[in-house]
Parts: structure tokens; sequence; C-alpha cells
């Protein structure tokens, strides 16, 4: 550790890592394994103070700065400076104002877990263990989205530290610009330290998978999407399809399948859930069912995703509608047959997700009907490969593409990428806001909104 950086340990409350220290590698590497930051130095902060410290250092050393909670949707390594704010998880409940505050560490499961005995849900995502913070700044869409909207539309208060190293509480009296900006923007113009979030009278939902095989139900995608026209908002609905190996520790019914897993929230009655679902089972035969009422403490169950980080890429679009050709070539190009393993993803939105909210924000692409995505791992070798797959399986969506979501974008973007996540107008005003806050793009983000120019 130089004397610059023992000058930064010697400020920060929290611990400081330099290369080669103890804890370095482990504070520098989360959950996603590709190509990981290489920072100069880390503050594992503890509280505002801490990242006050490391913003003066990044600033008075001219390094970029990133942060980092759990590290899922890493695109591109910093060489210079690293907050790690996994120790500020932190999660305040009111339970009369049915609000939370959030620290910047702090995972979804941690404030699940805070605010459930009070009878109330946040619009968390379908992996409990993401980052709060960095989800809600993506916009967010999550298991209660088409009744609720996204989660950056239930913002109240964001505590920020500019890149000039200022501490501000924002908010859409304090500082509309910046309030809107934050708000689906992601962590573009400052490091966000805590929010004050909404949350909402959801105790439990009726959720779960059924699982089909693709060669068993060919049609099933379509009949999926025929089947969302027909649901109310309180239905949040997605299908995953990925070919599952023939391996032991699998579940028997879906070893050496094509499966194709349609998952469900529904938040209301449970006899209306399944009343509900009921036309989606003649699709085919059903390998598995774990559709069932459950606490929404328990709603990490309903996508039941893999805990174990691993090195993986994805691309999304964003379209306005879904063609059975599409559809019937997306299941071909991702399937067994695919030059590497290829995870669909498709969401249902709408409802609420479609509504502006109280205080505009910069969320984009509200008119979109559906989220497509495809997600691979990586191993070595394979990174052109992967990439050349995903432009294929996303080829056919191009004619109703509307954008891109970058929460479901994991890997790096052209500029112009970046752009179609926006409408035109709110991207210019998201670079005229970046110019305002952090002129000299000292903040290294996962999908970099450049200043003005």
């Amino acid at each position: 550790m130089n004397d610059v950086t023992k000058q930064l340990a010697a400020r920060a409350q929290g611990p400081v890592y330099a290369p080669g220290d103890e804890g370095y590698d482990e504070h520098r590497v989360g959950f996603q394994l590709l190509d990981p930051h290489r920072p100069s130095v880390i503050v594992a902060a503890t509280g505002p103070q801490d990242v006050l410290a490391a913003v003066e250092f990044a600033a008075g050393t001219r390094s970029r700065l990133a942060v980092q909670a759990g590290g899922h949707g890493l695109a591109a390594p910093v060489e210079g400076v690293l907050i790690d704010t996994r120790r500020m998880s932190g999660v305040r409940v009111d339970p009369r104002a049915r609000t939370a505050w959030v620290a910047a560490g702090a995972t979804w499961r941690q404030v699940i877990e805070a605010v459930a005995p009070y009878g109330l849900a946040p619009l968390s995502g379908s992996f409990p263990g993401v980052g709060a913070v960095s989800y809600t700044l993506g916009g967010g869409v999550g298991l209660l989205a088409r009744r609720y909207g996204f989660a950056a539309d239930h913002v109240r208060r964001l505590d920020l530290v500019t890149p000039d190293a200022r501490r501000h509480e924002v908010t859409a009296g304090s500082d509309p610009d910046l309030f809107w900006a934050l708000r689906g923007g992601g962590g573009n113009f400052g490091v966000v330290t805590g929010m004050e979030i909404d949350l909402f009278p959801v105790a439990r939902i009726y959720g779960g998978s059924l699982f089909f095989d693709l060669e068993q139900a060919p049609d099933l995608l379509d009949a999926w999407r025929r089947w969302t026209a027909t649901v109310p908002e309180e239905m949040t609905s997605a299908v995953t399809a990925l070919p599952y190996p023939d391996l032991p520790f699998l579940p028997e019914p879906l070893r050496g399948r094509h499966i194709a897993q349609i998952q469900l929230s529904y938040a209301g009655p449970p006899e209306d859930g399944r009343r509900l679902v009921e036309p989606l089972r003649p699709i085919g035969p059903v390998l598995l069912d774990t559709l069932r009422e459950l606490p929404f403490t328990d709603s990490g169950a309903v996508f039941d995703e893999p805990g174990e980080p691993h090195a993986y890429r994805s691309r999304n679009l964003l379209v306005n509608d879904l063609t059975p050709q599409a559809l019937a070539e997306l299941t071909k190009a991702a399937g067994p047959s695919a030059p590497v393993m290829t995870v669909v993803g498709l969401r249902h939105l709408g409802g609420a997700l479609a509504r502006e909210p109280r205080t505009a924000n910069a969320v984009g692409h509200r008119d979109a009907a559906y989220s497509v995505s495809v997600l691979s791992p990586v191993r070595a070798g394979e990174l052109e490969v992967v990439r050349e797959t995903h432009r294929d399986a996303l080829a056919p969506f191009a004619g109703n593409a509307v954008g891109r979501s970058l929460n479901f974008t994991f890997g790096p973007l052209t500029e112009d990428e970046i752009r179609s996540a926006f409408a035109p107008a709110d991207y210019d005003r998201l670079t005229r806001i970046k110019a305002r806050h952090d002129p000299h793009a000292l903040l290294h983000t996962n999908h970099p909104i450049p200043p003005a120019r």
C-alpha cells in the first residue's frame, strides 16, 4: 500500500485493500465471475463517510470510480477505485407510512425479511440476492410489476454522493432533474448511499412454476403469449427455456430435456390465481408443478434461479409484440443444437408498468409489451461464439423491437445501444444532467451515459 493509499485508509472507517492484500480478491469479485474488477484500491465502505472519502480520493488521483454490491450486473472492470457496499446493509421500516429506508449494499432478501413482519412487501426482483439499490436505479421489473409498476416508480428519496464529493438528499422537491435521472438512469450521476421506498400490503402470493418439455409442447411460447392477453394486472408471469443436461443432481423429470418453465406470481386470492392458470395446463404434459400459495418471504422460489456465482453474458430486447414465427425461431436458435448453452427469458410487461408514475422518471419504453432476453454461461474461448449466438437468437424480434432493458443486459454495450434504452429526448436530458454532475466521467458504470458535449 503506497503513501497515498495509506492516507485513504487513515480516513476510512471500513477496511481499505490494495492488490496483494489479504481480502483484496474477496472484495473485488462479485456474482459475475467473467472479467472481474481489477482496482488499484478497494474501500469496503461501512457508511456514507467512507463513500465520501473514496469519492474524494478518486477525484484527487484522477482515478475512475466504480461501485459494487453483489456484482451481478458487472459489464466492464474498473482499474481505479472500487467501493464495495456490502457492509452497508441496513434496512429501517416505517410500517405506518409503508416505507423502508434501504442502505446501498442491502439485498432484496434483507429488505423482504425486514418488512415481512408488518405484512408488507417491496417491489423486489426474481432473485432476492440482487442488490436493492442498483436494481432500482435501473428500473426494476419484479414479481409484483404488472400490479404496481417499476421499482423506480416508488422511490421517495435518495441519499447521494456526487463526483464533486458533496452529499445530497435528493427528492422531487430538492432537485427534480437529479431525482428524475437517478430513477431509471442507473448509477451514472453519483454514488447512492441509501434510498427510501414505498412498501405494499402483500404478505402472500400464489406463485411458482409449471415445467414442460418443448419437444412435447413445441408451441408453448406462443400459447403463453396468447394466454397473457387474457390475464389481469395482478398476474405477473415469465417463461424461461433452456436445455437441461442429464445430470443426477437435477430433478429426474427434467433431465436431458429442452425445458420451458412458466413462472407465475399472482397478487390476489389464491383461488383466483388457480383459476387463471388452468388454461396453461393443457399446453402439454406438465413435468413438474410448484404452484402454491406462499409467503412473500419465499418469493425467490417462483423463478428458483441459481445462487452460485458464475461467468455469463446476456442481451435483451423490449418488443411491442411476440410473433409466432419469431418465437419458433427463438426456440430453435437457443435449443439443444445451439453452439453454446443459451437460456431464453420472456417477461410479460404492461399493466402498471405502462403507466407514468406519480412523479416522472427516466425509465424508458413503458409501451413495451414483452421483454426478450438470452443468457449464456461463458467458458474460456467462447465469448465470441456467445455473442454470435445471442445476435442470431434475437434477430427475429428486430422488427418489433422498441428498445432494450439495461437491467437485463449483462455485458458491454455501444453508446447507440445504451441510447436505445431511452426515449431520444430523455437520453439527451440524461447526458445534460451527466455533464452537470460528472463532467469528467469519473464514474465507471455498467452502461455509461456520456456527458453532453
